[in-house]
């Protein structure tokens, strides 16, 4: 993550005015953030990840899993691009804009070496704050996952299983975080 490009209040409607150019740019507490375009093994931890996901919450009815590029609006000064998130169905439905996605049952995060802070910091800040029912961080170095939630200050990390059951899951959803991070590390 690279520091604020000038001394100033980033809105959402500031970066409309950025270039095209690959970077993914964040508004945090009217704070910009740049970040460049992922590699290969983060893409491939973030693709495992959604796939695991849509897989679980196929048939359901409780939400949808999306991955970045997407803009979450949660403010003018708050507008965040989560590697994977889980937006809840709207009257039943999978929602068609991105503008009317108003919470998050899930946010997750892959971590670069350039995303380390924003993401254990101002992200989780923000995920907490906006009352996401969970926040993931995915440590490829580390081969764990930590898990944050709203109502708990603590940050629990997980280096075997995984589990996730948002409310109205009939059962609850279980990686086993050895297998993923074989299949995206060794694989």
């Amino acid at each position: 993550m690279s520091m604020p490009m000038l001394k100033r209040r980033w809105t959402f409607d500031d970066l409309e005015d950025l270039p095209d150019d690959g970077n993914r740019y964040e508004v945090i507490d009217g704070e910009l953030f740049v970040t460049s375009a992922p590699s290969y093994k983060h893409q491939a931890a973030v693709a495992e990840f959604h796939a695991v996901l849509r897989d679980y919450l196929s048939g359901l009815q409780l939400g949808y899993p999306f991955f970045s590029p997407a803009d979450v609006v949660f403010s003018p000064t708050r507008a965040i691009q989560p590697d994977i998130f889980v937006v809840p169905l709207i009257n039943g439905r999978r929602p068609e804009r991105f503008e009317d996605v108003n919470r998050l049952l899930l946010a997750v995060e892959v971590l670069s070496p350039s995303s380390a802070r924003a993401d254990r910091v101002a992200k989780r800040t923000v995920y907490r704050q906006e009352a996401v029912d969970e926040y993931w961080i995915v440590d490829m170095d580390s081969r764990t996952v930590e898990r944050s939630t709203p109502g708990d200050r603590r940050v629990d990390v997980f280096d075997d299983r995984l589990t996730w059951r948002p409310t109205g899951a009939p059962d609850a959803l279980s990686v086993d975080l050895r297998a993923y991070f074989s299949r995206v590390l060794d694989g």
